[in-house]
């Protein structure tokens, strides 16, 4: 709690060797100086610790830029402040059972100038097998469509793909094609949708200014008034 704010965290926690995509490396952190070694640098009764970090930049809960589907894409340092940070949210609830979001389901909310976060509910199967299962929820290429037009900022969701990763999309990605032609950024692997109203808070999901990559990590969270 921050003076009338409450703050919701959206972000799963990166820890050393976790999976975030079945087949994919997992995050290694280590001690690139460790307080002992450090002891011998610095004054008596002082030292530091200095972590390393080595992983793919898809792990975790993480951004898509433009760059990470179109070639000459906006990339980390191109995707302006205005479309991660302190933006009005709305989230979709998705009926449980369903596997397609698509233009009905999203068609009664307003979504202009929005983040607009697809509550899936399958953050709960995070870190097991089921997560990657050929029946984890994701947004149609129609239903992409309709956020481009209808003028959405960002859109993030709590499933492993906002694409179908199951074998009868054969590789096909019309999401991420709408969205990040569009230049609309792209928030996967959230979590801890459902502990957020409908509307009424702001959301973040802003990633280091990193030259040349078109995904990372993001702290994800949304800001509530008390």
């Amino acid at each position: 709690m921050t003076g009338r704010r409450r703050l919701v965290e959206l972000s799963h926690v990166i820890s050393d060797g976790m999976t975030t995509l079945p087949g994919w490396p997992a995050p290694r952190i280590t001690e690139w100086l460790t307080r002992e070694a450090s002891r011998a640098k610095y004054a008596p009764g002082t030292e530091f610790q200095v972590g390393r970090i080595d992983m793919i930049a898809n792990t975790g809960t993480y951004l898509d830029t433009p760059a990470h589907r179109w070639a000459g894409g906006a990339d980390l340092t191109g995707v302006p402040l205005d479309r991660l940070a302190d933006l009005p949210g709305i989230v979709v609830r998705v009926p449980a059972g369903t596997r397609a979001v698509d233009r009905p389901l999203l068609a009664g909310h307003e979504v202009t100038g929005r983040a607009v976060l697809l509550d899936t509910g399958w953050s709960a199967h995070f870190g097991t097998d089921r997560y990657a299962s050929s029946d984890a929820p994701y947004l149609t290429g129609d239903g992409a469509a309709w956020l481009v037009e209808a003028g959405a900022t960002l859109v993030g969701i709590d499933s492993i793909n906002i694409d179908d990763m199951g074998p009868a999309a054969r590789g096909e990605r019309p999401a991420h094609s709408a969205l990040l032609a569009a230049g609309i950024p792209i928030v996967e692997h959230l979590t801890a949708l459902d502990a957020l109203p409908a509307t009424g808070f702001r959301f973040t999901a802003a990633p280091p200014r990193v030259a040349g990559m078109g995904t990372f990590p993001v702290r994800a969270f949304a800001v509530l008034d008390a």
